[in-house]
């Protein structure tokens, strides 16, 4: 397993929005000796990090902050966990922030994959690294192979190779990361919501609409050259419950391309509901009887 020492010398910060990722991401630099700097936005939540110290700072006050980073020995950055595009106070910024304003509002004003290689850019130029969640903790995106007890028959496969030229198609105007599909049709297309509102939305459908194909899965993959440092899908145990919850038979992803988060919990809830999960090679079925 690659660790982060791997990845250069001096000290890693994790920069958190909300989900399990900073959590995980935290708990194995600590396992390595290497406990990370913390950091949010003000005001954002992060339950799942607990009692551990985070460091406060706002988008206007960007430059102090990275500032203050560098001051604490931090070289390399993570940008982990979900952050809602906050909302600028003109009266707030400083001045070495305030030369940034062009680009930070275009990347406020820029689809997601957009916005964070503008972010990247930024923290890139005053002297960070920036690594992704899959460079510090690999085992988190797992290799191609079926992980549960059901397996995807032919018409699971024949949906998820729709849902992949869906979700490509979405992927290359920088709209979303996942589709639903069933029976050919597809259901709900992820867009800035998310992937909790599109499952929330199929199921939602489905109660309206009982002649709604029955069945279908939904597919995740990165959009086509996304930036994977900042924004690499991700699902977890929530994502197969509510999967569950829309009557679907499971969930396939890009091998190599989704982070899974919990592994053990997800793959525990996906059998107990009677999915499958399956992580998808780019060209079809390789690997489908392989489970690990």
């Amino acid at each position: 397993m690659t660790g982060a020492g791997d990845q250069g010398g001096g000290q890693v910060a994790i920069l958190a929005g909300t989900g399990l990722l900073p959590r995980l991401l935290a708990e194995t630099l600590e396992a390595q000796g290497t406990p990370p700097v913390l950091a949010g936005l003000e005001g954002l939540t992060l339950e799942a990090l607990g009692d551990r110290p985070v460091q406060r700072f706002r988008i206007e006050r960007l430059m102090p902050f990275l500032d203050h980073l560098h001051a604490q020995g931090v070289r390399r950055v993570i940008l982990a966990g979900a952050v809602r595009r906050p909302r600028l106070d003109p009266e707030a910024f400083d001045p070495r922030t305030a030369a940034l304003v062009p680009r930070l509002a275009a990347a406020l004003g820029a689809g997601d994959d957009a916005a964070l290689r503008i972010v990247i850019e930024i923290i890139e130029e005053d002297g960070f690294a920036v690594l992704g969640a899959h460079d510090i903790a690999p085992d988190l995106v797992p290799g191609p192979g079926v992980l549960t007890a059901r397996s995807p028959d032919a018409a699971d496969r024949a949906d998820v190779d729709r849902a992949a030229r869906i979700v490509a198609a979405l992927g290359a105007v920088d709209v979303g990361q996942g589709a639903v599909v069933a029976r050919g049709l597809c259901l709900a297309l992820e867009a800035l919501p998310g992937t909790d509102a599109m499952l929330e939305h199929v199921a939602q459908m489905r109660a309206r609409f009982p002649d709604a194909p029955a069945g279908g899965l939904l597919f995740k993959a990165p959009k086509p050259g996304q930036e994977l440092r900042a924004d690499m899908p991700a699902l977890g145990p929530d994502a197969v419950r509510r999967a569950a919850g829309a009557g679907l038979r499971g969930i396939a992803w890009q091998a190599g391309g989704v982070l899974l988060l919990d592994r053990a919990a997800t793959v525990a809830a996906a059998d107990a509901a009677g999915l499958f999960l399956w992580a998808r090679e780019s060209g079809g079925d390789a690997a489908l009887s392989d489970r690990g």
